[in-house]
């Protein structure tokens, strides 16, 4: 991976609300805890990392969405020394991230916790607990049309170390289905500690 600039923790809590929030799955549940707390939408979609007071609002919503401050749910077993950098990351090395410990990810790439090894698994049509994988082959080709995708965000023990997603399972997985439309680098967040020893068991919920 080959370092690009300097990122921050509010910017990594702004990327992640930034990008579910769209998504069927979180959308309702966000708008519910922006009117909850009184807050307009821009605080998400169009966030202002130079204001403090929006930057613990966004933290206090992740929190409750994702169990962030409490070092709970997704974010049980990440340290707080995190740092946050911006990188480019190859296709081969995108190829060697792999996915959190949680069940559905783990059945779906064969026990082995990488993208790369699930896409041939997807394309043979499994179907991990009865769940078809046909999202994944649609958000391919949505990828191999031309649709762009937000950053990954990555965490890691250090630079040099596996990686594991923290957010965007489902995006690592469309460009495992088409690695031949990667660029040759992509942009993504990265989050490296010591303490991050842990994240071979990081998280039990989907990201």
């Amino acid at each position: 991976m080959r370092r690009l600039r300097p990122s921050s923790e509010a910017e990594m809590v702004a990327l992640f609300l930034r990008t579910e929030l769209p998504a069927a799955r979180f959308r309702d549940t966000l708008r519910a805890l922006l009117d909850q707390a009184g807050l307009p939408d821009h605080v998400i979609t169009d966030p202002n990392l130079d204001d403090p007071a929006e930057n613990q609002a966004r933290a206090q919503i992740l929190t409750r969405h994702r169990g962030y401050g409490t070092r709970t749910e997704l974010f049980e077993g990440v340290p707080r020394d995190v740092r946050w950098e911006w990188m480019a990351i190859t296709p081969g090395e995108l190829a060697t991230v792999r996915y959190i410990d949680y069940d559905y990810w783990v059945e779906l790439s064969g026990g082995t916790r990488l993208a790369a090894e699930a896409a041939p698994r997807i394309r043979a049509g499994v179907a991990p607990f009865g769940v078809s994988s046909d999202w994944a082959l649609g958000l391919a080709q949505a990828f191999a049309d031309g649709a762009r995708f937000p950053p990954l965000i990555l965490v890691t023990t250090g630079l040099s170390d596996d990686l594991v997603v923290l957010e965007g399972h489902t995006r690592l997985t469309a460009y495992m289905l088409c690695p031949d439309r990667l660029p040759p680098e992509l942009e993504v967040l990265v989050g490296s500690s010591p303490g991050m020893a842990t994240l071979a068991g990081l998280g039990r919920r989907v990201g």
